[in-house]
């Protein structure tokens, strides 16, 4: 139950529930039936921030850990320091009838480069 600087305005006083118009003089708790004056919410609004953690979790979506997750290794040799091994990935960074960019990641220094 939300409660704002002591007065619960928008939802029932008796069990919490958000009221609804039921004509232009009262407020009714669609869940316990119980009235108010509409007179003390008219004007009033409800707002809410919602996360895209917390729409992941109603959704049962997980991200993926990329600290956990286990990059292909290839040889390829670092502009940078030298190295002769990457990490890569692909990524579709444009619209699906362009070639995926595939970024490159020295296993030594963590340089990266891509390629379209």
């Amino acid at each position: 139950m939300a409660y704002s600087g002591g007065h619960d305005f928008l939802f029932c006083n008796l069990c919490g529930t958000m009221l609804s118009f039921s004509s232009t003089k009262y407020v009714e708790c669609p869940l316990c039936k119980s009235r108010r004056s509409a007179k003390e919410i008219v004007g009033r609004e409800i707002s809410y921030t919602v996360t895209a953690e917390e729409i992941r979790k109603q959704l049962g979506i997980s991200l993926i850990d990329e600290e956990k997750m286990q990059l292909s290794k290839e040889r390829r040799r670092c502009e940078k320091c030298g190295n002769d091994e990457a990490w890569f990935e692909s990524r579709q960074m444009r619209s699906a009838d362009e070639g995926q960019t595939t970024f490159y990641t020295c296993t030594k220094c963590h340089h990266q480069t891509r390629e379209n």
